[in-house]
């Protein structure tokens, strides 16, 4: 459960101009460990890709479902893959 992932989840609803990216770029700092960014998308969806262990990610994905994130969250599509590297931090895009 300590593999190194890559997450990228797709948020849906009302996730802009609310401190979405803000919050999921602390909540990622609070879990630690995780590198990677939070991006607005021109279709109002919210892209977040994080980079670490797969119980890190699971924890920021779990988050990203909850109902303690800004705004109003529709939905999250996720996937997962190997990750990539290259992110210094957590950055909001």
């Amino acid at each position: 459960m300590n593999e190194e992932v890559r997450l990228t989840a797709w948020v849906r609803g009302r996730v802009q101009q609310v401190g979405f990216r803000w919050f999921t770029r602390a909540n990622a700092l609070e879990i630690g460990g995780l590198t990677g960014f939070a991006l607005n998308l021109d279709d109002g969806r919210v892209q977040v890709v994080a980079e670490g262990r797969r119980e890190n990610c699971h924890r920021l994905l779990d988050w990203l479902r909850s109902d303690d994130t800004p705004g109003r969250v529709d939905g999250v599509t996720e996937i997962w893959d190997t990750p990539r590297g290259g992110y210094e931090g957590f950055a909001i895009r």
